[in-house]
């Protein structure tokens, strides 16, 4: 791999991660090398529950909008999706689905503001949090819950694993606290050396990375995939001085420490 420039290291899934890539570049974040190595993938698992008396559907990750699709459901007239991410891949199956913030407690209040009555179906992963069909139910919207994937874990790839115990150092863009937890073992395991900056995605994700030390990390106001985007971008900025000046980690700490921007050149 280029000597040159920060890595990018991906736990999504691969399909995931690729789109992640891309939307760097549209967006005109470069100069780094991209290194997939998803440690959790998706797995439908179906069969789809009863639909029959189903008037809209939950979904809260775009996951769960695949697998919907992969399992052959089909598109109803009310959807719900947890942020703009979910929200494409409803469009892409043909919903026109309404748009919370990015986080479980603003698509519960959204359906609760919206009162759509009926009965609602979350679809969803083996791994979720936030109990969002009993909530919703103790608060008299009826809603059902089905799983309709499976999340299994997968280990770091050769690239990733060399990638870590190298020099140069690794950016890596964190998006939920399962992963994060996973990630964390993952680095243990390798004895990991290279300088590390971390993006969470929520101060939930970077709890989970309590303890792990990493060289910089910056955490999201919002659950957005944009403002992910541009955090890894500004820890890009920040990696590059240990590739451009060859630089150690203990001068960037210096350099960070004592209020210099640790990006300036001499």
């Amino acid at each position: 791999m280029p000597d040159t420039q920060p890595l990018l290291l991906l736990t999504r899934p691969r399909a995931a991660s690729e789109r992640f890539v891309q939307e760097l570049a549209e967006e005109g974040i470069s100069g780094f090398t991209p290194v997939i190595s998803p440690l959790i993938e998706v797995e439908p698992t179906g069969p789809l529950p009863q639909m029959e008396g189903i008037t809209g559907l939950i979904f809260t990750s775009a996951n769960g909008v695949r697998a919907y699709a992969e399992l052959g459901g089909a598109p109803l007239p009310l959807c719900y999706a947890v942020g703009e991410a979910t929200a494409r891949a409803a469009r892409d199956l043909g919903m026109v689905p309404r748009v919370a913030g990015g986080d479980a407690e603003s698509l519960l209040a959204a359906i609760l503001a919206d009162a759509p009555g009926g009965q609602l179906l979350h679809l969803r992963g083996t791994h979720a949090r936030g109990d969002l069909a009993a909530r919703l139910g103790a608060a008299g919207q009826p809603c059902l819950e089905a799983v309709i994937y499976d999340q299994p874990t997968r280990p770091l790839t050769a690239e990733a694993i060399a990638a870590l115990q190298g020099r140069l150092p690794v950016v890596v863009p964190l998006f939920s606290p399962r992963t994060a937890r996973i990630f964390v073992e993952a680095v243990a395991a390798v004895s990991a050396t290279a300088p590390l900056f971390a993006a969470y995605m929520s101060a939930e994700v970077a709890g989970a990375c309590s303890g792990h030390y990493v060289l910089d990390s910056d955490i999201v106001s919002r659950p957005e995939g944009q403002l992910m985007r541009k955090s890894v971008g500004k820890l890009l900025e920040c990696a590059r001085p240990l590739v451009e000046r060859a630089g150690s980690v203990e001068s960037y700490q210096r350099d960070a420490g004592s209020g210099r921007d640790p990006r300036a050149t001499d």
